[in-house]
């Protein structure tokens, strides 16, 4: 007996001959907000695709652009000048096709909206946004425009994840009856950083709760009621946070995120037959270990190309090339229901940010 599958398969994964690298259609010129550590890495990914041509990056210092451009070979760069955002010059310019953000999060609105409003399509890092209100603001931009949005969660698209959502549809572990997962890994307390920064956005929920999230929506869907605790700082953003999660079958999730302690990074989904677990990373796994009964046990591997990254990038440029304004395995309407789900966490933990003024 199968169970549902509440992830939609990407492109790539379904394909006769599975490969993220080749060519699917025309090149697509893009665009770079941001040269921070994720935008280097996804940088790193996108190169590796055929049809992808690094146009143009902004930042907001001279100098940190001018290196990025320079490292990985984009064709131009801007940066904030005579009171006008580099990402401001970036959008307006003619060339560029689809614009990457990967600015802090309480930027994202902001910087996503003026390149909907440019005409350009938009890959957003997660979090999409701060709230629900401005994620919403953006899918409406996006769909009267016709234009491709989709919120970077990586992490749907890579292979140990998808293997996973095949494993639990088939009913091989049988019906899900409960979600473990965490991701927790300890960093320096600096105000100025921007994890730490309310004005940024920071705290754990926004920057690692999206990936133990994924595997309850993946094993079990949208959850009906929800509790949060968590630890604040003194900025008040969270240091660490418990969610727990529980659905009409009766099956439950708890998920786990800090920036405060250093814990496992794993994932368990439990049936009335068996479980898997992640080896590795949580959100991309290098192996599964399936275990149905009292002992039948196996492990599957797996060798994502590049970091991982390349998958999502493949989805988006697919997306664009074939005229579409989403991607069915990362919809708009999952980004805006995670938000109104942070939006509920947040009042239960009483965290406020000043993009919620």
């Amino acid at each position: 007996m199968t169970e549902p599958r509440f992830i939609a398969k990407p492109d790539w994964y379904t394909s006769d001959s599975p490969q993220t690298l080749g060519a699917t259609g025309r090149p697509l010129r893009w665009g770079v907000v941001g040269t921070g550590n994720i935008a280097a890495t996804v940088t790193e990914d996108l190169v590796l695709l055929e049809d992808a041509i690094l146009h143009s990056v902004s930042s907001r210092s001279q100098a940190k652009v001018a290196h990025f451009a320079s490292r990985f070979g984009f064709a131009s760069h801007y940066y904030d000048d005579g009171g006008i955002p580099g990402y401001q010059r970036l959008v307006q310019d003619p060339e560029v096709d689809v614009v990457y953000i990967a600015t802090p999060h309480a930027q994202h609105f902001t910087v996503a909206k003026a390149a909907l409003e440019a005409g350009k399509h938009v890959l957003c890092e997660k979090a999409f946004t701060i709230n629900a209100r401005e994620a919403a603001e953006l899918i409406r931009l996006a769909t009267e425009r016709k234009l491709f949005l989709m919120e970077a969660v990586w992490a749907r698209f890579v292979p140990g994840m998808q293997r996973s959502f095949d494993i639990i549809a088939s009913g091989e572990i049988g019906q899900v009856q409960w979600v473990h997962a965490d991701l927790s890994f300890l960093v320096p307390d600096d105000p100025a950083a921007r994890i730490w920064a309310p004005k940024d956005g920071g705290g754990a929920l926004l920057d690692l709760t999206m990936y133990p999230l994924l595997w309850a929506c993946g094993a079990l869907g949208a959850p009906q009621p929800v509790r949060a605790t968590g630890t604040l700082t003194e900025l008040g953003v969270d240091s660490q946070n418990a969610i727990t999660l529980a659905y009409s079958s009766g099956a439950q999730a708890q998920l786990m995120s800090s920036l405060t302690a250093v814990g496992p990074e794993s994932a368990v989904v439990a049936g009335s037959k068996g479980f898997l677990q992640t080896v590795g990373s949580v959100n991309n796994p290098a192996a599964l270990t399936v275990q149905t009964g009292r002992g039948d046990t196996r492990v599957e591997t797996f060798e994502p190309v590049g970091s991982g990254y390349t998958y999502q990038l493949r989805e988006v440029t697919r997306c664009i090339q074939q005229g579409l304004t989403e991607s069915p395995t990362m919809p708009l309407a999952d980004s805006l229901a995670i938000m109104h789900l942070f939006d509920g966490i947040w009042a239960q933990l009483g965290v406020v940010y000043p993009n919620d003024a």
